[in-house]
């Protein structure tokens, strides 16, 4: 139940965050802001400061700042300064901005903590189970947050040229389904465990004999100095964003098969990290930052990348562009988004069952 709570409290997080970056951008450029909200669904706490109505829903997946006149039902006097539409283009550009950038500034505030602490990564890598399939022999041997030492002996890791055994696949396929002696990390200390290889479908749905685990990745780490430290946490978000975007273009191009994961799925994702570890938690959640404000930029209807492309076009331009037009493109875009959650929420949880 704690990891749970924290996976939720993890993603509103992300969404407090990105919402922030709004709200005090918006506050800091004159702007006046309506609501504050986080959640779905009708309020289950609220509250008002100054002129601003924060609001707390039951469904923590999701979240707005609503700023005077920025939807077009909204009627706003010419002479009012602290419209949305009223302020100059850049005040509108860094307020939109602000929230996926607000999302990489957390990125690098928790890499820096990350980095600080626990050190930063050696080029050396472990495999960490992540979890278990119950229909192996695997099950009540193996626990998530184990650590791979060993197959029959020969040492499993893996550096940044590549790995310097056989993969843990390639080795277990290879053993023909006889039983394998694995050597765990837990809890600190060594444990040997026998377990028998199964058959079943790879990625390509090809019979090669498992384990019937699902793996993460654990990273040595080693301590550095405060400098080595910061400038590790600065090209983080960078080095992620290129390659989330590579990724993006494989998809797009057909190279590779996109998987989607709605809110359910994070939270799930999110509380089998907590239960490894808080490192592979910090991790994550530096990652998810990364995610959000990657995602949040492209230039698609609804979300903050499509807005700053009407708000360029104006800035570029010096003309504004229709405002009907403008609204009519972003509410088709937020309904295509909500169709995408449903399907996307309800694969989740059919894959939570299956």
């Amino acid at each position: 139940m704690l990891a749970v709570l924290g996976a939720i409290l993890a993603i509103g997080l992300l969404i407090v965050v990105h919402e922030a970056g709004h709200y005090f951008v918006a506050r800091r450029c004159k702007m006046r802001v309506d609501r504050f909200s986080i959640g779905f669904g009708p309020p289950i706490l609220k509250w008002r400061r100054g002129e601003t109505d924060f609001t707390l829903g039951p469904i923590p997946f999701g979240g707005f700042v609503q700023i005077h006149g920025m939807t077009l039902a909204e009627e706003v006097a010419p002479d009012d300064d602290r419209a949305y539409p009223n302020r100059p283009a850049w005040q509108r550009f860094a307020t939109i901005f602000a929230g996926p950038g607000t999302n990489y500034l957390t990125a690098i505030v928790l890499a820096l903590i990350l980095f600080g602490v626990a050190g930063v990564h050696s080029g050396t890598s472990w495999y960490l189970v992540d979890k278990v399939d119950p229909a192996f022999d695997a099950q009540g041997k193996l626990e998530a947050g184990d650590r791979i030492l060993r197959i029959d002996g020969k040492p499993i890791y893996f550096t940044y040229e590549g790995e310097v055994q056989p993969s843990l696949a390639e080795l277990v396929n290879a053993s023909g389904g006889k039983a394998l002696d694995v050597t765990v990390l837990r809890d600190g200390r060594e444990v040997d465990v026998q377990i028998l290889p199964k058959l079943g479908k790879n990625e390509k749905e090809e019979d090669v004999y498992r384990l019937g685990i699902e793996l993460a990745y654990e990273e040595e780490r080693v301590g550095v100095g405060a400098g080595q430290v910061i400038g590790h946490a600065l090209y983080y978000p960078v080095e992620k964003t290129k390659l989330i975007a590579t990724g993006l273009y494989e998809i797009v191009t057909g190279q590779q098969k996109a998987t989607f994961m709605g809110p359910v799925g994070i939270t799930d994702m999110i509380k089998r990290t907590f239960e490894i570890g808080w490192i592979r938690a910090f991790e994550l959640l530096m990652l998810l930052n990364v995610y959000l404000g990657l995602f949040n930029l492209l230039p698609l209807p609804a979300l903050d990348g499509g807005r700053l492309v009407f708000l360029g076009y104006e800035m570029a331009t010096r003309r504004r562009a229709n405002p009907k037009v403008e609204a009519t493109v972003h509410m088709v875009g937020i309904m295509a988004l909500l169709l995408l959650m449903v399907l996307v929420t309800y694969q989740d949880i059919a894959r939570l069952f299956s």
